[in-house]
């Protein structure tokens, strides 16, 4: 599929785990990509020649999103290094795994900051570029949490519900200028994000006994659907939060 050849995007957190996932699928329908990270370069190179491997370009670039002005230059230097940015997908992640009411301000700015500001600076800085070319699309991952309360995730499951709110309001602004924004939500992903939960072997295995589809999502899945929801056969979906978890979240027990 070519459905998106002669595309760019910045896929933030995109050196492994759903974020990698994004990127390659992407990068199979013919976008080039810009893969963020902030500690693990290895992995991000390796991403990198995965998608140069299926025929585009891609960069690496190292920032961290929680600050402003390291977003802003991502998206600079992305937009430097291809002549302009038609997709930004805001996946990066992070948050500290406490109480609701144990967590301090330090470590609610911290979550906030990463999770859902950065979205907002993102895009800011990538909509000129989107403007000029007439065509953009916007992604942001969510996660179950943001409906459904896990032990210790309070300050992260807010961040999300905020990212959930933020795409509708995107969404509304810019769909009049061909720029769609939309929001994906996985359900339980195996990566190493999940080695800082508690009780993440109960949660593993309570999410595959509890998955209709007999299995968990892998981020080959997430990436499916976020690149088909950045092609023009699915420019009519707007603002939603298209939940990705095989039928998990339907369960009332």
């Amino acid at each position: 599929m070519t459905d998106l050849q002669g595309k760019n995007a910045v896929i933030t957190g995109s050196g492994r785990g759903i974020g990698r996932g994004i990127a390659l699928a992407l990068a199979q329908r013919g976008c080039n990509v810009a893969i963020n990270y902030f500690r693990h370069r290895e992995e991000a190179e390796d991403t990198a020649a995965a998608a140069e491997r299926l025929g585009v370009r891609a960069i690496v670039i190292k920032a961290h999103v929680g600050r402003d002005e390291e977003m802003e230059m991502l998206i600079e230097q992305s937009i430097a290094a291809f002549g302009g940015v038609d997709i930004f997908v805001g996946n990066a992640a992070s948050g500290v795994l406490k109480p609701i009411t144990e967590i301090d301000l330090k470590a609610w700015e911290w979550t906030v900051n990463i999770n859902a500001r950065s979205i907002l600076v993102g895009v800011q800085t990538a909509l000129p570029s989107m403007r000029a070319r007439g065509w953009g699309r916007i992604l942001t991952v969510s996660s179950i949490g943001s409906r459904r309360v896990f032990p210790e995730y309070g300050v992260v499951g807010m961040s999300k519900a905020a990212i959930e709110a933020l795409t509708r309001y995107l969404a509304v602004e810019l769909a009049p200028h061909n720029i769609i924004v939309n929001c994906i939500s996985p359900g339980v992903v195996i990566t190493g994000a999940l080695d800082f939960f508690p009780r993440k072997d109960e949660m593993i295995a309570y999410a595959e006994a509890n998955t209709p589809v007999g299995r968990l999502v892998t981020p080959e899945d997430v990436g499916e659907v976020a690149a088909w929801l950045c092609t023009d056969a699915a420019r009519m979906i707007v603002g939603q939060t298209i939940e990705v978890d095989g039928g998990y979240s339907l369960l009332a027990f």
